[in-house]
């Protein structure tokens, strides 16, 4: 009687265990290639390398390799999220639906965008992911490793610099005018958070500048604060990113957390999308990464 006992034990075990859903690692035949080469020096001896197809100046460890970056993917699919930027969700579905196509390519995005933690990656620009995007909108297709993917739909950063932010972020506070109204929302420029660095500080000369714990950034960046809430109000009253519109954005005013976090994501991406789609300013020309730690910490 023992044994019999020992052995339905066992085969209750087995079941049990066999019962528990394992997550398979995506399927990387439906993950776009980058379409750009790492470490193509700029011609004019600029610190920084060059997508070569579109002349835009990308971090020279840009794009990573693509076995790292498929690892990283994987384990940001298996958790559902950004593992170095929590509030962003992610999906990989493996149909060869538009929507299908769309999500993978944002999870591949942000991915890269927040590669090395929170902001801190390598830009859209450092992928062909842009005109992929814009190919699976007109009716194309991602699928293939041969492929490009599609654009973040959370964020995408300034082609000249690495980091990247994404997506929620808080809002803190600074002087503006009063507030702003717009056909769907409202924007207290009081709630929009200061940048924190100033443009132009300690040119190299090469179009580089000091950013924020002196990570090199465009010397145009941060954009005149003007100009910046004229931008973020246009994008709130439309909800979502007009340069990018596939991101969309509000701007709640009540004083809660998730509130101020989403403000936040809203000045990112605009910050992030200023001049069009992924062509903007990084979020290490601001100080807004560690006001979004600070916030998510209170959640």
């Amino acid at each position: 009687m023992f044994p019999l006992r020992v052995f339905l034990s066992a085969a209750t075990t087995i079941l049990a265990v066999s019962s528990i859903p394992v997550r398979r690692d995506v399927d990387d035949s439906l993950v776009p290639e980058f379409g750009v080469q790492a470490g193509v020096p700029d011609p004019a001896g600029s610190a920084s390398c060059i997508n070569s197809a579109t002349g835009v100046l990308i971090p020279c460890q840009c794009p990573m390799s693509r076995d790292s970056f498929i690892a990283e993917l994987n384990k940001n699919v298996a958790a559902g999220k950004v593992l170095n930027n929590p509030s962003v969700a992610v999906t990989f579905p493996d149909d060869g639906s538009v929507a299908s196509q769309l999500a993978r390519l944002e999870a591949c995005s942000v991915t890269l965008q927040n590669f090395n933690g929170t902001g801190v990656g390598c830009p859209i620009a450092a992928t062909n992911w842009v005109n992929l995007r814009k190919n699976i909108t007109s009716g194309g297709t991602s699928s293939g490793s041969g492929s490009t993917a599609t654009s973040s739909t959370v964020a995408a950063t300034s082609a000249s610099t690495g980091g990247v932010v994404i997506e929620s972020s808080p809002a803190g506070s600074a002087s503006a005018p009063a507030a702003t109204a717009t056909s769907t929302g409202t924007v207290d420029p009081s709630l929009v958070p200061a940048f924190g660095v100033t443009a132009d500080t300690n040119p190299t000369g090469t179009g580089d500048c000091d950013g924020i714990n002196g990570v090199k950034i465009p010397c145009f960046c941060p954009p005149n604060r003007d100009e910046f809430i004229g931008n973020l109000t246009a994008n709130v009253a439309a909800g979502h990113v007009l340069k990018n519109p596939s991101v969309s954005v509000s701007f709640p005013l009540d004083d809660s957390v998730q509130s101020q976090l989403t403000r936040l994501g809203a000045a990112l991406v605009t910050l992030q999308n200023q001049r069009g789609t992924g062509v903007g300013c990084p979020a290490a020309a601001t100080t807004w990464v560690a006001l979004q730690k600070s916030l998510q910490a209170q959640l």
